[in-house]
């Protein structure tokens, strides 16, 4: 019997051993996750569950009765320490796995502040698992001071739960705006005013020169402006890179990620990738997406190409985030921009279209689920819009997907 092992446990894992059975796969099947809870959502812990709205149990992507009902095997809080791809096995702590095929949806690590800036004192965290946020959960409780360091999505998730809150909220960016990297100056203006009006200090254009302690603990931040604050806590988030130590040690091909081809194939040929860990070809480019929708999209497809349906990925790429009572969503990749077109309506709903040259490539829609909708459709279909048409907030999208 054909016995597949994926290794990672989190939202590709769990898709692509769904998946297996849903296609009928009758062989043994092995996830293996080094946390110690069953699969579950990591979008809701910087912001419902870290708020309290959200109870554990509802994290969960699927009850642990589904794994037992389709004969899956779970092996939580386990590391793998090697991949053997000559003789097809895994190491675990206390056994070795012999596999037919094996799926890495290893997913990312975080990146954390160097010890020798103070990195390694108590109360820094990150927000990346469940440990993460339920080691922090104690500590964000109103009146507390705490320090966001970055400004990219993560850290204005985490500087709106903490300002709900209650707490006293700085975010530090070292780049000229916050957001630099992902978005447009509208973008970035229009989070800016957000959290500014709910009483977040934001600084840009500042990085962070040193955390300074007393009794291993954090109590004050020293900033490259020279200016100091004092702190209770820290919340680290300056992104997060593939987790892909397993992989380049098994030998296999690495690229921004761990390189596959447009199935979901290694360079081994009895080894898939899927999730954050894996880039892809994309258009004329090779990418990695960090997303809840790509994780499941390529989880599937490498599913069902293990299974042998030879079927090729076609990303459709689309993120979200919220913010206080804001509700962003992103279609597309704005990459190669060269303008962009806003569109204001009534009832706070924004949108911010991004062109190359004529060509609409992306969208950041806030609280706009119809600008959304029509701009992702478009995208997808590889079609543009009007331009005078979207800056018109009286116009009518709709007929934009019929012209």
């Amino acid at each position: 019997m054909s016995h597949f092992v994926v290794i990672g446990a989190g939202q590709a894992g769990s898709s692509l051993v769904a998946q297996l059975r849903k296609q009928g796969f009758e062989g043994q099947i092995t996830l293996i996750g080094s946390e110690a809870a069953l699969p579950y959502q990591r979008p809701p812990l910087s912001k419902a569950y870290l708020l309290g709205e959200m109870e554990l149990d509802r994290l969960y992507l699927r009850p642990e009765s589904f794994y037992a009902d389709n004969n899956i095997t779970v092996k939580l809080g386990q590391e793998v320490t090697a991949i053997d791809a000559a003789a097809k096995t895994v190491t675990l702590a206390d056994e070795v796995l012999h596999y037919d095929q094996l799926a890495l949806t290893t997913g990312s690590s975080p990146r954390r502040l160097p010890a020798a800036i103070g990195g390694d004192l108590g109360g820094v965290y990150v927000l990346r698992d469940l440990a993460d946020v339920d080691a922090m959960a104690p500590v964000v409780k109103e009146g507390a001071r705490t320090l966001i360091v970055g400004g990219g999505y993560i850290g204005l998730e985490a500087a709106a739960v903490c300002a709900k809150r209650g707490l006293s909220v700085t975010l530090v960016e070292m780049a000229d705006r916050i957001l630099q990297r992902v978005a447009a100056e509208e973008t970035s203006d229009y989070f800016r005013t957000l959290h500014s009006g709910h009483g977040v200090d934001l600084r840009e254009g500042v990085g962070l020169e040193r955390l300074e302690g007393t009794d291993g603990h954090v109590t004050r931040a020293v900033l490259g402006d020279g200016s100091s604050i004092d702190v209770d806590f820290v919340i680290v988030g300056v992104g997060i890179t593939p987790a892909t130590a397993l992989a380049e040690a098994a030998g296999l091909e690495l690229d921004n990620g761990i390189k596959v081809d447009e199935q979901g194939r290694t360079s081994d040929p009895a080894i898939w990738a899927a999730g954050d860990c894996a880039s892809f070809p994309y258009r004329d480019a090779r990418i990695r997406l960090e997303s809840v929708p790509n994780a499941i999209d390529q989880a599937e497809v490498a599913a069902r190409n293990m299974l042998g349906a030879g079927e090729a990925y076609v990303a459709k790429p689309w993120f979200w985030s919220d913010q206080y009572d804001v509700k962003l969503q992103i279609a597309g990749l704005n990459t190669g921009y060269d303008n962009v077109v806003s569109r204001v309506g009534s009832g706070g709903s924004t949108s911010f279209w991004y062109y190359a040259g004529d060509q609409l490539t992306a969208v950041d829609a806030m609280n706009d689920p119809r600008a959304y909708m029509v701009a992702k459709r478009l995208i997808e279909a590889g079609r543009t819009a009007d331009k005078a048409i979207v800056a018109d907030p009286d116009a009518d999208l709709k007929p934009l997907l019929r012209a």
